[in-house]
């Protein structure tokens, strides 16, 4: 289609990817968009010549994943302006809904690299980085831990080290959230037409570092509360900002409010790529069905009682893979069920 060449959609991310999708009838009659935020109801989009306010809902649309979230490309009707379509995504986050885990919260989409921004406090914690590391292993985008507040920490260097522990060839960047020079170690990570995902717990700088890589100060900032080292949510909408110009040509940053809660469905292959020395490690077991907990000839039991593997670890992945089980089961039924009520309105 004559829109893959535009300059305003190129910057805005449109690749062949999202251009190959589109029908001959549909190029006519619609325009591309892309989400910038997400509201009760309603949508703000970009494309060429439009920036507006649009309802969110789809003609036939039906479950969560059939309703766009930022940086979703759509097809809007060029006369009425109404959506028609929710284009593939290249990439999806979502996570079972907070309190409610029969519905499904969408995150962003079409992101190309995460940055799991924590500070070097008490904030660190390994689990929770896994955690944000199986999720973009399941979707296939490049993650970077970026780690804050390197001045609050005696040791930040072991910190470093810790994060670059979990996976191999894994991206850990110290920066100065407030120091645009520190925070241009990210820059390569932010080309054009690129689009990055903040994620992270609240109060561990991820407003100040969008302030920064953004070139602005639209992005209110709170200190974390003493007695506990927490932060105050600053963040309430997800949207996409344009990364400063002199980011390598300005791509897009898309910022979250901090999660306090992430639980895992639906990402079993993940789990295994983050966890990949354990999972190798299983296939030694003499059971394929191995719980690892007393078979004989247990491979996992082996290796950690002969310091192949610690035990600390170990944990963190069978309480990963059996969330994910609980929920990805819980999931299915969801599906299922949704399934059956469409054909009984049919």
């Amino acid at each position: 289609m004559a829109e893959t060449t535009n300059p305003v959609l190129a910057q805005l991310g449109w690749r062949p990817f999202f251009s190959e999708q589109v029908t001959p009838e549909q190029r006519g009659s619609c325009q591309p968009v892309r989400v910038m935020s997400v509201h009760r109801g309603r949508v703000t989009v970009s494309g060429e010549g439009i920036e507006d306010s649009i309802s969110s809902k789809l003609p036939h649309g039906d479950g969560a994943e059939k309703r766009p979230t930022v940086g979703d490309w759509l097809l809007i009707d060029r006369e009425t302006r109404d959506l028609v379509h929710i284009l593939d995504r290249a990439s999806l986050f979502k996570r079972p809904a907070p309190g409610d885990q029969r519905r499904v919260q969408l995150i962003a989409a079409n992101v190309d690299t995460l940055f799991i921004v924590t500070s070097c406090d008490q904030d660190f914690n390994v689990a929770r980085l896994e955690r944000y590391l199986v999720l973009a292993g399941e979707v296939g985008v490049r993650a970077v831990v970026v780690l804050t507040k390197a001045d609050l920490s005696s040791d930040a260097d072991a910190l470093v080290e810790a994060a670059r522990a979990l996976q191999a060839d894994l991206q850990v960047e110290l920066v100065n959230g407030r120091d645009p020079s520190s925070a241009d170690k990210l820059a390569r990570f932010c080309g054009f037409g690129q689009t990055v995902a903040l994620v992270g717990s609240s109060g561990v700088g991820k407003s100040t570092l969008v302030n920064t890589l953004t070139g602005s100060t639209n992005i209110e900032t709170q200190p974390v509360r003493e007695d506990d080292g927490k932060g105050r949510h600053t963040t309430t909408v997800r949207q996409m900002h344009r990364l400063a110009p002199g980011l390598d040509g300005g791509g897009w940053l898309v910022d979250t409010p901090g999660m306090r809660e992430l639980q895992m469905s639906e990402v079993a292959a993940g789990v295994t790529e983050v966890f990949d020395d354990v999972a190798a490690i299983t296939l030694d077991c003499k059971f394929a069905n191995c719980t690892h907990a007393d078979e004989p000839e247990c491979a996992i039991r082996a290796a950690m009682a002969d310091g192949r593997l610690d035990p600390a670890r170990v944990d963190r992945w069978r309480k990963l893979a059996e969330e994910d089980a609980v929920n990805s089961g819980a999931a299915a039924l969801r599906r299922s069920r949704a399934d059956k009520g469409r054909d009984r309105r049919r």
